[in-house]
């Protein structure tokens, strides 16, 4: 086999596309990034092990050591005008339009669950759980839809006074 004298003084380069570089160490991250364009940097792989997507790159004056694996990426290029550096956020109220509809919106959330069902005119969404058997006998003895619509809505409030009795 032989003797290996000095050991490996060369750190992998790898590229996205699977090439591997080798280069002779001491030399630095800008020896290896001098041929490709500005958009590329040099992570290393013990951070992006530890840090994923958020690991820093190499300085181009750090020295690359030896015995390591480092990675040769390209990072999307931003233009400066569409970069924000401060993040607003907005709530949902504030898309509904303008203070007048904010205001109603409030009201309503004022008002307690009876208020709203009393005199909300349009669709409600009741969640109750009946046996199969119950369902289906409803469906038969109601002739249209409206009819099972108020026999189940009179079954919800039968249960619930039920509940509140207890």
């Amino acid at each position: 086999m032989g003797n290996n004298i000095g050991g490996r003084k060369k750190a992998k380069i790898m590229r996205l596309d699977g090439e591997i570089l080798k280069i002779k160490t001491p030399s630095t991250a800008l020896d290896v990034l001098k041929d490709y364009s500005p958009s590329y940097v040099l992570l290393e792989s013990e951070s992006v092990k530890r840090y994923g997507i958020r690991a820093p790159k190499l300085q181009p004056e750090e020295e690359l050591k030896p015995k390591r694996i480092y990675f040769l990426v390209e990072m999307p290029e931003f233009p400066f005008e569409s970069m924000s550096i401060t993040r607003r956020s907005r709530s949902a109220v504030q898309h509904m339009g303008g203070a007048e509809e904010r205001l109603k919106s409030m009201m309503l959330r004022e008002r307690s669950n009876s208020d709203i069902s009393c005199s909300h005119s349009g669709s409600v969404r009741v969640k109750m759980r009946l046996p199969r058997a119950q369902i289906g006998k409803l469906i038969e003895e109601n002739r249209n839809e409206e009819e099972l619509a108020e026999r189940i809505l009179e079954l919800c409030l039968k249960r619930c006074r039920e509940e509140k009795a207890r």
